[in-house]
């Protein structure tokens, strides 16, 4: 903080827009809030509902309690899947527990998996471009029997790629991935695999396109970027990685104001701000009071794109007309 008396040095801060909440996001949590509302505490997450530890301790105050598998739900209780989406064995297993579930898979997800079961009853083999371990890419996997989907994550990997059928093949994507990565293994795999399928439409998803744009347009004019975001959220890290590579000096990601590293801002006079799909507009406006205790702001807005997009929530928790 500066000395009481001192001058705030000036900073000029550039806003990311679009930036924070999806509709995906959005939906997934009020799919919970209507839970509670509906059945009462608890109702229980299978996996955090989204990667953010804010709104996940919001909900369990609420009453969610999140577990990572389903044999840690009582059958008597409510569950939710959260919006990466699940193996299909999961639904399957609540179905034949007579549990309650609501799938808050994301839609965009949800499109992912279709087009995964369409290639597979055409007889293609799929390739996912993804990142090993990460919930949406066990989901996507888990809808088709095991060997029918194979997972790459570099531009290397599919130089080792072994598939069944060079001439039956098809890929889809993880919707949270950098878009100029995915680019580079797409074109390694259409060169390998000159017969392979792509989605009708790209699998990366207009939240997690239009936020690395934002980023992108302010990262050559700023001398740091601050991602709004969890350690383990793949769009808000692709976000950090974005903005390093497209010219900004220093980026990190932080979950709360707390976290910003003051020393490495010394000496800074502009920063951009944006957040990850899952980073509520709250922890933004926490960020930018604290750089307005230290600064004499002067906020500029970089809007690259406008979101209109809704998700309606499933029938079960809707109110009757």
């Amino acid at each position: 903080m500066n000395a009481p008396g001192t001058p705030k040095p000036p900073l000029t801060l550039y806003l990311a827009a679009p930036r924070g909440f999806c509709a995906g996001v959005d939906r997934a949590i009020k799919i919970v809030e209507m839970a509670l509302e509906k059945w009462g505490a608890p109702v229980y997450v299978r996996h955090e509902i989204v990667h953010n530890k804010f709104v996940v301790d919001g909900l369990r105050d609420k009453g969610a309690v999140f577990v990572e598998e389903l044999d840690e739900c009582p059958p008597d209780r409510p569950v939710i899947f959260s919006a990466h989406g699940v193996p299909k064995a999961v639904p399957a297993e609540a179905a034949r527990r007579e549990m309650v579930y609501v799938d808050a898979t994301c839609p965009l997800v949800s499109k992912v998996h279709i087009e995964a079961e369409r290639h597979s009853e055409e007889g293609l083999q799929i390739v996912m471009i993804g990142h090993a371990g990460h919930p949406e890419t066990i989901g996507t996997m888990g809808q088709l029997p095991e060997g029918e989907v194979l997972l790459v994550e570099t531009e290397a990997d599919v130089a080792t790629l072994e598939v069944r059928d060079p001439g039956q093949l098809a890929f889809v994507t993880q919707t949270t991935l950098s878009v100029d990565d995915t680019a580079g293994i797409v074109a390694a795999l259409k060169a390998r695999f000159p017969a392979i399928v792509g989605p009708h439409k790209e699998d990366i998803c207009y939240a997690t396109t239009n936020r690395q744009e934002s980023v992108k347009a302010m990262a050559g004019k700023i001398d740091a970027m601050l991602v709004v975001g969890a350690p383990n959220s793949s769009n808000s890290r692709r976000l950090v990685e974005v903005a390093s590579r497209n010219g900004c000096g220093y980026a990190q990601l932080v979950q709360r104001a707390t976290d910003i590293d003051w020393r490495a801002l010394e000496g800074i006079r502009s920063i951009g701000i944006t957040a990850g799909a899952s980073a509520p507009e709250v922890l933004v406006n926490e960020v930018i009071d604290a750089l307005k205790a230290r600064y004499d702001v002067t906020e500029e807005l970089v809007e690259t794109a406008k979101e209109n997009v809704e998700f309606k929530v499933p029938r079960v928790l809707r109110q009757p007309a």
